[in-house]
């Protein structure tokens, strides 16, 4: 709240020469965020279009394929946890920029055409944006305080619309390059576009770095408040939904069906509709008394998805991907309520690092249940049924968080530049 008023009065103290400086760091930073959202999913969108011919061209067996779309909610989780800690040892935006050189790097080697080397490429790079996740919120609150639901808005589309170009573009690449881990490699070219593009802001920061520590919060305390816990059952819930889906969507199809290629097509829709979908919730939901009906529209259309995923023949896998794909825009919502929650950025970091290492790690459920659930039967039909299961009970917890957010407009009074947007 004081650095939204200050740097809203900064053009009238500041002088021309700092004024122009900080306008130049805020363009950068607008950059940055544009540049790590487009990475935010791609490198998972990325490998689950080629999950199918991975597999056959790597020749790994039904376990082994149900632990690789699982490693990236268990980074997130262990990797996750540690973004407090880390954030305090380099500061925050050097911590941003480390996060960004292990997503490149981790992508880089899953190109090498090995079992191991996918694996450990996984872990690594996922590590790294597990850390990248969780920092983002702080990132927005401290550089944009007056513009949080804007800037996280920003972050998540271009996150979505990276993952779906990729989505879209990954199977020809990797027919282009002649090989699967070929093109899941290829992504990480993206990744370092990514550590170019924030390496000025992390010069800066280390530049202009203040003399006295940020203070330190301890994240796990929180989960025994009522906003630590709904916020991360919020998380958890949304989580285990958005990577169930993400990671095995275009496996799926493939298996009722559809060519690689058609199976990518329809993971893009997927994606492309969370897009639109993650900006109109977020603007329904910023306005007054009506969050509660952003997180129903979001939820109850997941809940369609998986239901007609259950229910419809493969022919109507476009509606499918559309229902789905609007369900997904609940990320965004979810986003603005962590940059928003907490007194100070260490609250605010420590707060996302519970809800998001928590909840990734039961996340992890979601991809791991259904890739052995599926060995196991043979079917999609039981996978199908348990995640409809908690598509409906993501309906009862959007419940909660919304009527949790109308606790301070009753009781507290609106902070002078804090008020609805």
């Amino acid at each position: 709240m004081a650095s939204s008023m200050a740097t809203s009065a900064l053009p009238e103290t500041a002088p021309p020469a700092v004024a122009r400086a900080s306008r130049g760091v805020a363009i950068a930073g607008v950059v940055a965020i544009v540049l790590i959202g487009l990475n935010l999913r791609a490198g998972i969108t990325g490998a689950s279009a080629l999950l199918h011919d991975l597999q056959q061209v790597l020749g790994y067996g039904p376990l082994v394929a149900a632990i690789i779309p699982s490693v990236p909610t268990l980074c997130f989780a262990v990797a996750g946890a540690a973004t407090s800690w880390l954030t305090r040892l380099l500061g925050l935006e050097k911590a941003i920029l480390l996060s960004l050189v292990l997503l490149a790097a981790g992508l880089l080697v899953r190109g090498i055409p090995s079992t191991g080397m996918l694996l450990a490429g996984t872990v690594v790079g996922m590590s790294g944006l597990a850390i990248c996740n969780v920092a983002m919120p702080s990132f927005i609150r401290v550089h944009f305080a007056h513009r949080t639901s804007l800037m996280t808005a920003l972050y998540t589309v271009t996150m979505t619309t990276g993952a779906t170009v990729v989505a879209v573009l990954i199977v020809p690449v990797a027919q282009q390059l002649g090989s699967p881990s070929a093109g899941v490699g290829a992504i990480g070219f993206l990744a370092l576009g990514a550590c170019l593009g924030f390496l000025p802001i992390a010069l800066h920061a280390h530049r202009n770095a203040p003399a006295v520590k940020a203070g330190r919060v301890s994240p796990w305390p929180l989960l025994r408040t009522r906003t630590g816990a709904l916020i991360t059952l919020g998380f958890t819930v949304q989580a285990l939904l958005a990577y169930a889906v993400l990671s095995w969507f275009p496996y799926m199809l493939v298996t009722l069906g559809l060519s690689a290629s058609e199976g990518g097509l329809m993971f893009g829709l997927m994606q492309l509709v969370s897009v639109p979908a993650g900006m109109v919730l977020v603007a329904i939901g910023s306005r007054p008394r009506m969050q509660r009906t952003a997180f129903y529209l979001a939820t109850v259309t997941m809940a369609a998805g998986v239901l007609s995923m259950l229910v419809l023949p493969v022919v109507w896998a476009p509606l499918t991907a559309v229902l789905l794909g609007f369900g997904l825009g609940i990320f965004p919502l979810v986003m603005v309520m962590i940059s928003r929650s907490g007194r100070t950025t260490a609250e605010t970091t420590a707060l996302s690092t519970v809800a998001q290492s928590a909840g990734y790690l039961l996340a992890t459920l979601g991809p791991f249940g259904m890739g052995l659930l599926h060995s196991a039967t043979g079917s999609w039909t039981l996978p199908l049924v348990l995640l409809l299961a908690v598509a409906l009970g993501q309906i009862a917890v959007g419940h909660l968080l919304t009527a949790r957010a109308k606790v301070p407009r009753r009781t507290e009074p609106q902070p002078a530049g804090e008020g609805h947007r």
